[in-house]
């Protein structure tokens, strides 16, 4: 019985967040006045997507995944690192140049280019946590900022040392030998699942052994939970805010890898902005747990990928599933505080029916 109660509570929040979400949709798409109407939207989204569509939500699924744990380890921690988008950014340009450079053998090249955005990545985030440890300074706001800087200090060095042809600037070619063949299940045509997606796997593990099955991981756990009951196990939140910082960072430095050396090869028009923030969206979704992020991240791709046919095929915005999204996000939030408090209740009447006879014989 208390086996299908949890499975219950499990799915209910969930189930409410999707049909509020729907609702929410559908109320948007009448209140805009398109000829197409609702029916032709959720018929074109919910759609079975075709060969394209699915190896792009693969790969789209695997960095969008790879932003939710990095955004997730802060989050765990009770920091709030919005700079993943700063973080990856500067993270894939030193990659990408280092890359190009070919100052190294194929994998070798390509073992250093990945070492370089995890550490350029952390080093990026280690100033929030330097901050936010040493001078008090939120990790918001610095993060923010941070965010802000990138992208300017990349403009500049793209600008400088890039390789300018007609309007377009990009870091130099990455050598052929460094580029990472990835898995074509369908036609060429359709594109290929990168190899690196498998990046994204293995972050999803580590970050599970790390929470569940490190002493580094309960660390992190009780200090997000208490600062004051961490100090008081001896616990140095200092260190732990630091710790949080980089690692989050170091994932973060990951985000556009696989897309990096599986098909763009250069740093520029092709670099992929946003998933940093969309990463954020994805972790408050999964709950912040490596299996609950896996669901959020292939419902946001499989989202973005079906909503090119919108414009296409009706006088709808690929915009309103942007709204989706953000409605299913707060939504999901609210939904799990509402099931939260009505499993407590129910909880407390069953502990009050159980303790009720031995309550009325100490009375007697």
């Amino acid at each position: 019985m208390n086996a299908l109660r949890s499975l219950f509570f499990g799915l209910l929040a969930p189930v409410i967040a999707v049909a509020i979400a729907v609702v929410a949709t559908s109320v948007v798409i009448i209140a805009s006045g398109s000829d197409s109407g609702v029916g032709s939207f959720w018929s074109i989204m919910l759609a079975v997507p075709q060969d394209r569509i699915l190896v792009n939500i693969v790969n789209q699924s695997s960095m969008i995944y790879l932003s939710a744990v990095a955004v997730a380890i802060g989050f765990r921690m009770n920091l709030f690192n919005i700079g993943v988008e700063g973080q990856y950014l500067v993270a894939s340009y030193a990659a990408a140049t280092f890359v190009g450079a070919a100052l190294l053998p194929g994998f070798v090249n390509i073992v250093l280019g990945l070492v370089i955005a995890i550490a350029v990545g952390a080093a990026w985030a280690g100033i929030a946590g330097l901050l936010k440890t040493y001078r008090g300074v939120s990790e918001v706001i610095s993060t923010i900022m941070l965010n802000a800087i990138a992208g300017i200090v990349v403009s500049y060095f793209l600008d400088k040392y890039g390789v300018h042809g007609g309007n377009q600037v990009n870091t130099a070619t990455a050598p052929e030998s460094s580029w990472v063949p990835g898995w074509t299940p369908f036609t060429s045509a359709d594109g290929a699942i990168w190899s690196l997606d498998l990046l994204a796997v293995l972050v999803g593990v580590g970050f599970w052994v790390l929470l569940s099955r490190t002493r580094l991981g309960f660390d992190l756990r009780a200090t997000g939970a208490s600062t004051t009951a961490a100090v008081a196990s001896g616990v140095s939140v200092e260190r732990m805010t630091l710790v949080a910082m980089l690692l989050s960072g170091g994932v973060a430095g990951l985000i556009w890898m696989p897309a990096y050396f599986g098909s763009a090869h250069v740093y520029g028009t092709t670099f992929q902005a946003g998933l940093g923030f969309t990463g954020i969206a994805v972790a408050l979704l999964g709950r912040n747990q490596p299996l609950g992020m896996v669901f959020g991240a292939l419902l946001f791709a499989f989202l973005s990928a079906q909503s090119n046919s919108l414009t296409l095929q009706t006088d709808i915005s690929s915009s309103v599933v942007q709204i989706t999204q953000g409605v299913a996000v707060l939504a999901v939030v609210v939904a799990y505080e509402l099931v939260r408090r009505s499993r407590s209740r129910v909880e407390q009447r069953a502990v009050a029916r159980a303790t009720a006879p031995v309550n009325q014989e100490v009375a007697a």
